[in-house]
């Protein structure tokens, strides 16, 4: 394959790509398990691996992008919107007996990434440093948040869940929007010049275009996927 120059918007694809694949593969194990009643699936070091740090990468690579991009108001406003569609779908599955009550998501990665994008024009008028600070805090914030319960269901958004709260996809604005700054942090750093931070990958290689290719189509990928999933 001809060797093609790699540039910097062309490796975050490919992260996301690795990223939105791996949460395919997530729940194609969550429905094995369902299914077919396969628990050692869910049991297995590389399921609790992609779960657990897997979001997390994607809101990093996502603040990094948020630095490089444009129109950052309207793309929020497009991935949230495309987050309450999922709400709606999962709650008329609750509603028609399709599922359990687990199924509804109430405040999922879309959610969370588009009102991370709304809130970032507050945000970037920070200096670097400040915005990598803030980060920090609003993790720490989120962390201890995890053991915090509330009488309330209005803060599920923030971190704070009642006690008996399920969702089939939670991602709270905190500590995920300390990822997310700190995901900026690490564009301004190490992307301020917009070049490469890996320029001797071919990028005419097949995988690494795959990988880009599902990247670029990170948010058609995660509506479809799961229905796609379950009919087959």
């Amino acid at each position: 394959v001809e060797n093609v120059t790699f540039a910097y918007d062309g490796e975050l694809d490919v992260l996301r790509g690795v990223c939105i694949l791996g949460m395919v593969l997530i729940h194609l194990i969550y429905d094995l398990q369902t299914f077919f009643s396969l628990p050692f699936l869910t049991n297995s070091e590389l399921f609790s691996l992609i779960k657990q740090w897997g979001g997390v990468l994607f809101l990093l690579i996502s603040g990094i992008c948020v630095t490089l991009g444009s129109h950052p108001v309207r793309r929020g406003l497009i991935v949230f919107a495309c987050g309450l569609l999922c709400s709606a779908v999962t709650a008329g599955m609750y509603v028609l007996n399709m599922a359990d009550k687990s199924i509804i998501i109430y405040f999922g990665v879309l959610h969370c990434l588009g009102v991370c994008m709304l809130l970032w024009p507050l945000c970037r008028r920070l200096p670097t440093g400040a915005i990598g600070i803030l980060g920090l805090i609003l993790v720490g914030v989120g962390l201890w948040f995890d053991s915090v319960s509330v009488e309330t269901p209005y803060l599920v958004p923030l971190g704070l869940t009642f006690r008996g709260f399920v969702s089939s996809d939670y991602f709270p604005l905190l500590p995920n929007l300390g990822f997310f700054l700190l995901g900026a942090f690490l564009g301004r750093t190490f992307y301020r010049n917009k070049e490469s931070r890996i320029p001797g990958v071919n990028a005419g290689n097949p995988l690494v275009r795959f990988l880009g290719w599902c990247g670029r189509q990170s948010l058609f990928i995660y509506l479809l996927h799961q229905p796609i999933l379950t009919g087959f």
